[in-house]
């Protein structure tokens, strides 16, 4: 059977808004510029760590897990109020109804990802989920290969459907087929540097063309 395994953050949670109104709350704390969406989709990147930096961030005045903290808290305090993508739901029932096994595999931490796809109503679509044990978001690969071999995922018929040039590094590793989408976090032109076949939304996906990448 064939397998989708999905990143949650920006393909199919719209957190795009949020996340740049909740950096910017840290920027402004810091008297440091604050980012536009074009801005962000330009730089955000991981390891988050990098991504700090490129902005301003300064790690020799403070620690990184200081503004790390911030944001999560943040964002953790706030991420319920965002909602999917307007055709997730679609495009769920769409690969459910053609016989594919599903995954999410992201880089938030593991209880909170539970949470919110279970606040957002679509965690039974899922067969397993595997989230990151701590809050930096450092490497989705280690917990993608354990999702791989805990569920035998064959990986000649897997795609992994992500927003962020990392997704594409993280298949690429994990030796899968990769499939971005370019309404998320990162701009369709970064994207289309890692070769990969990139959608312009989320339900693009369901177009006989995108089929025909699946493995």
């Amino acid at each position: 059977m064939r397998s989708v395994i999905w990143d949650w953050n920006g393909t199919l949670l719209n957190d795009l808004d949020f996340c740049i109104s909740t950096i910017n709350q840290l920027l402004e704390k810091r008297g440091l510029n604050l980012l536009d969406h074009a801005q962000y989709k330009d730089v955000f990147s991981f390891p988050v760590k990098d991504y700090y930096t490129t902005i301003g961030f300064d790690f020799s005045k403070e620690d990184f897990s200081i503004p790390a903290r911030e944001f999560i808290d943040l964002y953790n305090s706030g991420v319920k109020n965002c909602d999917l993508h307007s055709q997730t739901h679609a495009v769920l029932d769409f690969f459910k109804n053609a016989g594919k096994r599903q995954f999410v595999l992201s880089a938030m931490q593991q209880n909170m990802l539970h949470e919110t796809l279970d606040h957002q109503n679509i965690l039974n679509y899922f067969e397993g989920i595997a989230g990151l044990n701590d809050h930096y978001a450092a490497s989705k690969i280690e917990r993608g290969e354990q999702l791989i071999e805990l569920y035998q995922i064959r990986k000649e018929n897997a795609v992994m459907i992500g927003d962020t040039i990392h997704d594409y590094e993280v298949a690429e590793k994990l030796g899968i087929t990769c499939i971005l989408i370019a309404n998320g976090h990162q701009s369709k032109e970064r994207l289309e540097s890692t070769g990969a076949f990139v959608a312009d939304k989320l339900e693009d996906l369901m177009d006989p063309e995108f089929l025909r990448l699946l493995p």
